[in-house]
This record gives structure tokens, C-alpha cells and sequence, in this order.
């Protein structure tokens, strides 16, 4: 939020992370936050407690707990900042972006020493998880990376009220109420503390900011201490970001992609793709159909780390148009766009992971 980062899209699996390029993660000065929430009217107010009142009856008509219900609404209040935060997402602003900008930010001196700090402390247990689940260390090492650059920005925003207030605002009501009943179920289960429920303004929590419907199915308790804490168990949050992978399809021995150099006065219409894609599709309209390798090869492609297997299909990504950095990427990439529907994002994880490699 898995995210990254990602909430106007579908990918391949209806995805519950919501990186969100990291934007919003930090809140505003308190003081501002106040400024804020104090400008809310009070119509907005009491149209927002009836929501919670309508949503509450329901929860409880369905067996939901009142307890748990009441530990995670009670004192809720409607949230302007969250709402406008949600509505200034870059898809939706009308804002061009540039990878060659957004990838300097991302995978750059801080981040990649943290990086390697990471696979330092965490090698036993990077290993121990890259045999049981297929999924390399260093892909691992780029997801954790790019979410919250290894712990040191997981947001401080209350994931109940954001989720609410999202929910009640309607842009996204069937995703976010979804999510707020998640959260509920996550304090009737006893998971985790209702003050430990903080994260992203869009409810992406922890370190590897799942959404919480994505921590009720692939968060996993690697230290055995009785709770899978992805905010503050690095062996947790390790395993948990190697299993949402795992279980959405990330092949065995696989890799990512790999940056490529495209021919001179090479003609796009011979590869594109005709298939119009149904989700995911501002991402999907900058690749090409599928090729195997070997083609690739034959039309002048030159690759200046390697090549996979010559029957391995790859697609051509070209996230800043013919002009920009190219790469040829394979299925684990959709993986990747599984965890946040956006090429800036999947491609940082792989080059940031190729720089921890």
C-alpha cells in the first residue's frame, strides 16, 4: 500500500498494498493536522456519525463483535486531510511524471545502504525464506525498500479513521469500507493492539504497508512470538512480503526483468500489443505483447547483463516512452504490479534489488 501507490488500478489479483510512491506516508505537523480537522463542518460531522452509526448496525447484524467494533470506530472523527491527500493521487491530478526522475529519488545512496544493512542483519532469515517460498532475497529486499525504506517511514496516520473517512467520502467506498471491516476482524481476532493500527494516510499499515485485508491473508508470524507484527518484527516482515508474492504467482527461479537497449530506428508496431487490456490498463498500455527472448534477440535487442532461457517470454517496457530507458520484463514482473499497479514502482523493486543483489 501493498499498495504502493496504486489504488486506481486492478491488477492481477485484487491487490491490498498500497505503496503509493510513499506520498502521505508522514502526516502534517500536528498543529496544521488540527487547522485541518477543526475546518470540518458540523453537517460533515453528523452525516459522518450516521455513516459509522449505519455501518456499525450492519457489521453487527452480520455477527460481527460490538466490542471489537466499538474499540476500532469509537471516537473516530471525519478526516479532510485523508480525503484530500486520496483525490491528489498522481493519476487522478493530471500531473506527467517522468521514471528517469521518479528512480533517482528511489534507488539512491540512503536507501540502498539501508538496504544493505538489511540483508546484513537479516541473512538467516532472507535465505531461510528466499527456499521455502522461491522468492529472491533481493526482490524481497527491493519491495521492503521501496514501501518504507526499511522501517524509517511507515506513517503515523490512524488507519480506522483514514479507512472511515475514505469510505464515507464514496470515490472508493466498496474498497475502503472492505478494508475497515478487515480491520475490525484484525481486533476481534486479537492480532494486534487497536494503538498499534497506524500507517499510511490511504490505511496501507507496517513496514511492508499492507492494506489490511492483505494482513489477515499473507502477514506471517516468522518469530514465533504469537502475532505476525509487520511494524516492528523484521522476521516478520520478511516472510510476510515474501509470501503475498508467493501466493500471487511469483515463479521459482525467475527473475524480474533486465534493463535493455533497443535498436536503432527500431518499428514499435512490430511488437505491439493488440490486446487491449480490461485491468491495470493506463500501466498495461506501455508494454508490449509477449515474445519469447530468442525474438527479441533476432530483432537487435542487446542486453548487457545477460539473458534469460531464449524461451522465456518478456514484454518491452518503455515507462518514459522511446526515448527513455527500455527494459524487457518477465512474468514475475506482473507479479510485481501485483503488489502496486505501477511501472515506476515495479521496475524500482527490481533495480533496486539488482543494486542489493
Amino acid at each position: 500500500m501493498v499498495q504502493s501507490a496504486v489504488l486506481w488500478h486492478q491488477p492481477l489479483v485484487p491487490f491490498r498494498c498500497l505503496c503509493l510512491f510513499l506520498l502521505g506516508l508522514t502526516a502534517l505537523p500536528a498543529a496544521a493536522q488540527v487547522a485541518v480537522d477543526d475546518a470540518v463542518t458540523d453537517a460533515t460531522e453528523s452525516s459522518f456519525a450516521a455513516w459509522l452509526a449505519r455501518f456499525r448496525a450492519a457489521e453487527v447484524a452480520k455477527g460481527v463483535s460490538p466490542a471489537a467494533l466499538d474499540s476500532v470506530l469509537g471516537g473516530l472523527r471525519y478526516s479532510p486531510r485523508v480525503v484530500e491527500l486520496d483525490r491528489a493521487q498522481p493519476d487522478d491530478s493530471g500531473r506527467t511524471a517522468l521514471f528517469s526522475d521518479y528512480i533517482d529519488k528511489r534507488v539512491e545512496p540512503v536507501r540502498i545502504g539501508r538496504g544493505r544493512a538489511a540483508a546484513e542483519a537479516m541473512s538467516g532469515d532472507l535465505a531461510a525464506n528466499e527456499a521455502a517460498t522461491g522468492v529472491a532475497a533481493s526482490i524481497v529486499l527491493g519491495i521492503w525498500g521501496m514501501e518504507s525504506s526499511y522501517g524509517a517511514v511507515t506513517g503515523n496516520f490512524d488507519v480506522p479513521r483514514s479507512l472511515a473517512s475514505l469510505a464515507f467520502d464514496g470515490r472508493r467506498r466498496e474498497l475502503f469500507t472492505h478494508e475497515l471491516e478487515a480491520t475490525v476482524s484484525i481486533i476481534e481476532r486479537g492480532l494486534i493492539a487497536r494503538e498499534r493500527l497506524t500507517g499510511s494516510w490511504a490505511g496501507a499499515m507496517g513496514q511492508p504497508q499492507f492494506l489490511p485485508s492483505s494482513y489477515l491473508r499473507y502477514a506471517r508470524d516468522a518469530d514465533r512470538d504469537g502475532h505476525p507484527d509487520i511494524w516492528a518484527s523484521r522476521p516478520d516482515v520478511a516472510l510476510s512480503i515474501a509470501t503475498y508474492l508467493t501466493e500471487t504467482g511469483w515463479r521459482r527461479g525467475q527473475g524480474w526483468g533486465l534493463p535493455i537497449v533497443v535498436p536503432a530506428g527500431f518499428d514499435r508496431d512490430r511488437v505491439r500489443n493488440l490486446v487491449l487490456p480490461t485491468t491495470c490498463a493506463k500501466v498495461y498500455s506501455k508494454h508490449s505483447r509477449w515474445i519469447p527472448v530468442s525474438e527479441w534477440k533476432a530483432l537487435g535487442f542487446v542486453s548487457a547483463v545477460g539473458w534469460p532461457g531464449d524461451d522465456t517470454l518478456a514484454t518491452l517496457v518503455e515507462p518514459d516512452g522511446p526515448d527513455g530507458r527500455a527494459f524487457l520484463t518477465f512474468g514475475n514482473y506482473r507479479v510485481l504490479l501485483a503488489y502496486n499497479c505501477s511501472n515506476f514502482y515495479a521496475l524500482s523493486v527490481g533495480l533496486l534489488g539488482d543494486a542489493l543483489r
